[in-house]
């Protein structure tokens, strides 16, 4: 696959326009994420993380998922920027999806914010952003969130390995 990026245009943010080192930035988009017709989460408090060739990862407070709703999971994952990412599951009606989302309890300096805040995979679960439907990161590892506003090449895609 080719890391050309695709032609932008002005309602379009290219992937390949973000930083490496990653970015985090706010928004008040407001996140929405159901499964199977069941509220998970609906936020306008969420924190973008923004890496060159990866669509958004999103984290959502911890306080916006009802009280029992995310619980620890076996197995963390480490990010030389961010640091130690721990794994959570999410308790929804009579289902467990586990290992759909990690946290950084203790993030590395300049990724500070990402504290309280979980990242979620969109393939079980249905998310939108401002209403835009999410298509989850190919790859099954990454967590990146695809609306119709952001395009790639995106890593996670075939042939994306050595990106």
């Amino acid at each position: 696959m080719s890391r050309s990026p695709l032609p932008a245009a002005p309602d379009r943010e290219s992937v390949w326009d973000y930083p490496r080192p990653p970015r985090v930035e706010a928004t008040s988009e407001l996140i929405v994420v159901t499964l199977g017709g069941l509220l998970v989460t609906s936020t306008t408090d969420a924190v973008r993380v923004l890496e060159t060739s990866h669509p958004p990862v999103y984290y959502l407070p911890l306080d916006a998922f009802a009280p029992g709703m995310v619980e620890p999971a076996d197995g963390s994952a480490v990010c030389e920027y961010k640091g130690v990412a721990d794994h959570v599951s999410l308790r929804v009606g009579d289902r467990l999806l586990e290992r759909v989302g990690w946290t950084y309890p203790t993030p590395l300096p300049g990724y500070e914010v990402l504290a309280g805040r979980v990242a979620l995979y969109a393939g079980e679960l249905t998310c939108t952003v401002d209403r835009e439907p999410v298509v989850p990161q190919a790859g099954g590892y990454y967590g990146g969130w695809i609306t119709p506003r952001v395009i790639g090449p995106f890593k996670g895609e075939p042939g994306t390995a050595g990106w």
